[in-house]
């Protein structure tokens, strides 16, 4: 099994890291996350798509910077495995 996981954008929009530009980020890299937990939020035409990690492990580096916009099948994050660690 692949050490890395990548999580990949599956529409285009603007690549947001945080739920508004008051919070915090909803994940930090170096930070442990669980299969289904929020890692961004694509927006498209004033709608918004929770971004989630497939599987467990820690983000090792986001691929994209805030704000950015992104192509649809884009990689945004590099997830290392739990089995890797």
């Amino acid at each position: 099994m692949a050490a890395e996981q990548k999580i990949i954008s599956p529409i285009p929009g603007v690549f947001y890291r945080r739920p508004s530009p008051e919070e915090e980020v909803y994940v930090k890299e170096g930070q442990s996350v669980n299969a289904g937990d929020t890692v961004g939020l694509i927006e498209v035409m004033k709608n918004f798509y929770e971004v989630k990690a497939e599987h467990n492990g820690i983000l090792q580096k986001f691929l994209v910077e805030n704000e950015q916009v992104i192509n649809a099948g884009e990689e945004l994050a590099v997830l290392l495995s739990e089995e890797s660690i």
